[in-house]
């Protein structure tokens, strides 16, 4: 976790990312969960945390996982990591991928 940014903070900017790859508007989305366009602001800000029914309600409704929320501040959150990373280089062209697996290779066997 960054040192200069709180979990508040952290988890707020995760919820705006995932929020806007959706393509919610955050007046749409703060209608869908109940909330104030204000408050979830001040969540995506860091500046408020939601109650955790609140919460559950913004992963439900983002249809994403605490992983992806959190990812950031739970310091076990690789296998999102690594699912990102994945999903990443399947997109990428055929010789892009080799690349990125040779580089892999050596930095997983420069660490035995």
């Amino acid at each position: 976790m960054e040192k200069d940014k709180s979990v508040e903070k952290l988890i707020g900017k995760r919820i705006q990312i995932i929020r806007r790859k959706k393509g919610y508007t955050q007046q749409e989305f703060a209608e869908k969960i109940g909330l104030s366009t204000n408050y979830l602001s001040d969540i995506e800000r860091g500046k408020s945390s939601p109650r955790l029914d609140k919460l559950v309600s913004i992963i439900n409704t983002l249809e994403c996982t605490a992983d992806d929320i959190f990812a950031d501040v739970i310091h076990c959150g690789y296998k999102i990591k690594s699912t990102r990373l994945s999903e990443s280089i399947e997109a990428l062209p055929p010789a892009e991928q080799e690349k990125i697996f040779a580089l892999l290779d050596v930095f997983i066997n420069a660490s035995r």
